[in-house]
């Protein structure tokens, strides 16, 4: 009888958490139909944080696009080139459409792989702008610029780690989305960031579904989210949101989670210790165990206010455009 109840409170958890995904996938919010990036500091970031995000983003239903820029080779090792390949072989576990999708920047005299050194907001923004609004210094400051994505995807101000790069990533993202605003006009890229959490919550593994769940809740509300993302499917809308102000409204929230089972959390699983080998010490087996960013983000849509306000916290740097991405992977990747 005994082992029976053990029995019964092992499964429980999983089949609750298993019943939940399935409503989160089927009624909450999700972009759809949108050219995303998602921006990194380092070779793995991808796995370790984003797998749920990758995973739910790049699903062929959606219709999305998604790309991912890294910063940083993570070369603090001196394992730069081999971290390069890795995370090309983890994106494409992930769900990427190509290799080509998978882009590394190196500059280690403005991003170095550092746990002390922040990078400048404004060399980030200047990055950003070159990859993704080449032409918009010069056009009109009352025109809305031209950029090549609809959403970029990173770290929130504390980085989930409170990795000083990865913090850095926020305030140059943030700097970058008030430079595309225009009198008028709102900025035409949405920018979400990976909710930090508490130690307890972080390695709370699925059980954190719950903690997240009530928090949509109370910040978003949960009628009014889940009824404008049904009203959207029932007039036929091919993304969820309305035209509004003559850009799509996007959530103000998303929640993304991954099933327990080889197509979700097995493929992060895959995407660490068959992708990034090198990285694989023994406390990286405790964190994609216990997790819960292996199998459960939350993303929050930046507001131009907030924006506004946290662009030059890591200010600094030149403001010129300091490279322009190409269609390789990695620079010298297929000479090697």
């Amino acid at each position: 009888m005994a082992l029976q109840t053990l029995a019964i409170c092992f499964l429980i958890p999983p089949l609750i958490y298993i019943y939940t995904m399935s409503v989160i996938s089927t009624r909450f919010p999700m972009l759809r139909n949108k050219k995303i990036c998602l921006l990194i500091a380092h070779p793995d970031d991808e796995a370790m944080f984003f797998s749920p995000t990758l995973l739910a983003l790049t699903e062929p239903s959606t219709g999305n696009h998604v790309k991912i820029l890294c910063l940083s080779s993570g070369d603090a090792e001196g394992l730069g080139e081999t971290r390069k390949r890795e995370l090309v072989k983890s994106g494409m576990k992930l769900g990427l459409r190509r290799e080509e999708d998978i882009y590394v920047h190196e500059d280690k005299s403005k991003f170095p792989d550092s746990m002390t050194t922040p990078w400048s907001g404004s060399d980030v923004s200047a990055l950003l702008d070159s990859a993704f609004a080449p032409s918009s210094a010069s056009r009109s400051s009352d025109s809305p610029p031209a950029v090549n994505i609809d959403v970029l995807v990173s770290f929130d101000p504390t980085g989930v780690s409170g990795h000083i790069n990865h913090r850095s990533l926020y305030h140059g993202a943030c700097q970058w989305l008030s430079s595309l605003q225009r009198t008028g006009h709102s900025s035409p890229v949405a920018l979400y960031t990976l909710g930090s959490v508490n130690i307890v919550r972080k390695y709370s593994m699925f059980f954190d579904i719950v903690a997240t769940l009530v928090e949509f809740g109370f910040q978003c509300g949960w009628s009014r989210e889940v009824n404008r993302v049904n009203t959207s499917k029932n007039k036929g809308s091919s993304v969820r949101g309305e035209a509004v102000s003559g850009r799509r409204e996007f959530p103000e929230r998303l929640v993304l989670a991954s099933g327990l089972g080889p197509g979700g959390w097995g493929k992060a699983w895959k995407a660490m210790t068959e992708a990034h080998k090198s990285q694989m010490l023994w406390f990286r087996y405790g964190w994609i165990i216990l997790s819960r960013y292996m199998v459960v983000n939350d993303l929050a849509l930046v507001s131009p206010s907030r924006a506004a306000r946290a662009g030059p916290v890591c200010g600094g740097g030149r403001k010129e455009a300091v490279f322009e991405l190409t269609t390789k992977v990695v620079e010298g990747e297929k000479d090697q």
